[in-house]
């Protein structure tokens, strides 16, 4: 085989492992109108669970190196309205500064995959690996005061990706 015969199969073999990861993660694999029964039995049981007025959510959090969090959210009669990806800029971007609190960031981000309490400042900082422009492997984190509410997000890099930060060039 030539080399370019050996770098076509090779991206087509990329290609099938990221369709595969993508449905391991249940990417379209529930829809609008399903019983949140179905849906469990699609998804398996939730990392967590919301409320939201009579709305209630669940959350399909898929880890530090996942970088995804799904959330399902359902009407009073456990109908899903919607599944979504909530780690992104958009949703990131809802999020209002000196507005929201920690159960708003729950209810739209979910659970952090790391939490810190910087004492000099008194904030807590809730971080959120994901992958920017589905490219980017960066790190939101969101910081609330003494009150729980929201003072700033802050995005950069995933130092866990960062090659020069580990000490490797």
């Amino acid at each position: 085989m030539n080399g370019k015969k050996i770098a076509h199969l090779a991206m087509i073999g990329l290609l099938l492992f990221s369709l595969c990861a993508c449905q391991s993660w249940g990417v379209g694999s529930v829809q609008p109108r399903q019983t949140e029964a179905e849906v469990i039995k699609k998804l398996g049981p939730a990392t967590h669970i919301y409320s939201n007025g009579d709305q209630h959510i669940l959350e399909y959090m898929h880890g530090r190196m996942g970088q995804v969090t799904f959330m399902a959210t359902f009407n009073q009669n456990g109908v899903l309205l919607s599944y979504q990806q909530v780690l992104t800029m958009e949703t990131f971007s809802k999020i209002k500064i000196g507005e929201a609190d920690k159960a708003t960031v729950l209810r739209t981000i979910g659970a952090s995959s790391l939490t810190n309490f910087y004492s000099r400042t008194g904030l807590e900082a809730w971080s959120y690996p994901f992958k920017q422009d589905g490219a980017w492997d960066s790190l939101m984190a969101v910081y609330f005061d003494s009150n729980g509410i929201v003072t700033k997000l802050e995005n950069g890099p995933d130092p866990l990706f960062d090659r020069e930060s580990r000490g490797r060039r």
